[in-house]
């Protein structure tokens, strides 16, 4: 059996038999309205793309309340074009892996078109310019990660790359930003047609993100006569484009070699992953939980599809900011944070694996619901509790899920800020509550010093996961040893006092003496992670 067009229809009962969903829709009909009235295009359709919004439409296409698929767009590794989604004429096996120890199989088929998003490929991006132009087209989505809607480095400088597309103009634009929004520009020309520029990635405000990205590059051309003038007023005008806030939230680790095997059992060929020369893994087929959220800001200009009709949610942007700083802020990513830092100290190679761990569960149970939940705003339309109470009973501990502490402490320097930073905030705001009182937050604070020594509580060295701040962050560690003597700690002042880090200046506010405390007790020695945790987590 072989994952293409060909391939389902060839052997359209034997991935039946082997228990796999397929699609049910009229695929040539469908393709053919695509195409000639699109009305979705997605930039960056990676692994939760492919699992969760593609597998969406195809069960809105299934029930007949779409008669649209797909349009995937890449532009940064056209490899995945050509290497992955077109091989397998765009379909993508989706394996849910369910808590309760069971595999949901299903073959996905909704995208139509996978096209490579490079301004010096005529045809690509004729075709793209030729989307663009259609009056049908709803929305542009993107999951390019929260880097990608970069423009400037830490210091406030523009990039080379953006700069330099600054300077081009819209006509053939190297950077990602810079060529969609040559894109935009274009539907700006064909008539100032609305659109809705939808980030859907895992970052606070994406939508803001996104819009000053796009703002940037406008103005840039307007000001420097390359575009026409009335451009920046097409992208700041909500009756033409918008760029909504969404919450997106479902766990899509790393294709993972058992289910690659446990595929290929079933008699599918050719399953093979492939790593790029930008060194990006992808895989034709995707493991997810089956857990999943995805609410947008309703504010679409040219009408939108009804994926409400699929659990996604549409509500205002208020609740939107609500969702996401519930999820971000306290019920999930502040515990995936922790696991990832003690995981890494304790060895671990599976989240769920530590949820094993009596004083790590425990640990995660008290950040979510003692320290964190107190200062939570219901967002009314998902109940934080609950929220919490599935991801701790059901979501992390999903034995299924191959996801890795390793894969989860990447980038930690800039995660803490928003991680535990707002609940630090909020509980300085709060005059019934005391920043005091948070005892394990620190000790996650404290965590990350002591990860930052790549020294597991074992006494083996370990390499951290890829951050920005590594380097720099490592600098007020490197001459700290296991030892239970006597330390200075005063060199840490400089780090803890960094509110671009922990989101508050914690020598300010007082906590930076227990930060410092716990620390010194973190690495105090061999096994001293574990001995720490027990005195402090129970």
């Amino acid at each position: 059996m072989k994952l293409t067009r060909a391939g389902l229809e060839a052997d359209r009962a034997a991935f039946e038999a082997a228990g796999y969903s397929l699609p049910t829709f009229d695929y040539e009909a469908v393709k053919k309205n695509t195409y000639e009235n699109p009305t979705w295009i997605h930039f960056g359709a990676g692994n939760i793309f492919r699992a969760f919004q593609a597998n969406v439409v195809q069960n809105l296409l299934n029930r007949g309340i779409l008669d649209t698929g797909l349009i995937a767009a890449e532009g940064y590794d056209y490899e995945i074009i050509e290497k992955s989604n077109r091989p397998h004429d765009n379909l993508t096996i989706l394996a849910t892996l369910k808590a309760d120890n069971t595999v949901e199989k299903t073959v996905v088929g909704s995208i139509m078109e996978s096209l490579i998003l490079d301004s010096k490929n005529q045809a690509e991006y004729s075709r793209l310019k030729e989307i663009f132009a259609k009056p049908s087209l709803q929305m542009a989505s993107f999951t390019i990660t929260e880097k990608g809607y970069a423009v400037t480095d830490a210091k406030g400088n523009v990039l080379p790359a953006i700069a330099a597309d600054f300077e081009k103009g819209p006509e053939a634009p190297d950077s990602y930003l810079g060529k969609v929004v040559s894109l935009l520009y274009h539907r700006f020309a064909c008539g100032r047609l609305p659109i809705a520029m939808v980030s859907m990635d895992n970052c606070s405000h994406n939508g803001d993100k996104l819009y000053a990205a796009v703002s940037a590059f406008a103005k840039a051309w307007c000001e420097n006569g390359l575009a026409d003038k009335n451009f920046l007023d097409y992208v700041e005008d909500r009756s033409k484009v918008t760029f909504p806030w969404s919450m997106i939230d479902k766990i899509t680790p790393r294709p993972d070699a058992k289910v690659e095997a446990m595929l290929a059992a079933d008699g599918i060929e050719e399953l093979d992953p492939v790593i790029t020369s930008k060194n990006t893994y992808i895989a034709p087929f995707v493991n997810a939980e089956e857990c999943e959220y995805l609410v947008i800001e309703d504010a679409f200009p040219n009408g939108k599809p009804a994926l409400d009709k699929g659990d996604i949610i549409f509500t205002d942007r208020e609740t939107v900011d609500k969702v996401e700083k519930m999820k971000v802020c306290t019920c999930l990513n502040p515990l995936h944070t922790t696991l990832a830092i003690y995981g890494c100290l304790l060895g671990y190679t599976l989240i769920s694996e530590e949820m094993k761990n009596p004083l790590l569960k425990k640990m995660v149970e008290v950040i979510g619901y003692s320290e964190g939940l107190p200062v939570v705003v219901n967002p009314g339309i998902l109940d934080p509790r609950e929220f919490i109470d599935q991801v701790v009973n059901v979501r992390i501990p999903n034995p299924f899920m191959p996801d890795t502490p390793q894969r989860i402490a990447t980038d930690t320097s800039q995660k803490l800020a928003i991680r535990f930073g707002e609940t630090i905030k909020a509980y300085q705001k709060n005059p019934s509550l005391n920043v005091a009182d948070l005892k394990l937050i620190p000790l996650v604070f404290a965590g990350w010093l002591r990860y930052l020594m790549a020294v597991d509580d074992r006494g083996n060295t370990f390499t951290p996961s890829a951050d920005p701040l590594l380097e720099a962050a490592s600098a007020y560690v490197k001459d700290y040893e296991l030892s239970d003597a006597p330390k200075d700690l005063s060199r840490l002042d400089k780090l803890l006092s960094n509110e671009k880090v922990f989101g508050v200046d914690l020598v300010s506010i007082g906590m930076a003496d227990t930060v410092k405390n716990y620390f010194a007790q973190l690495s105090s020695g061999v096994g001293a992670v574990e001995a720490t945790l027990k005195k402090y987590v129970n």
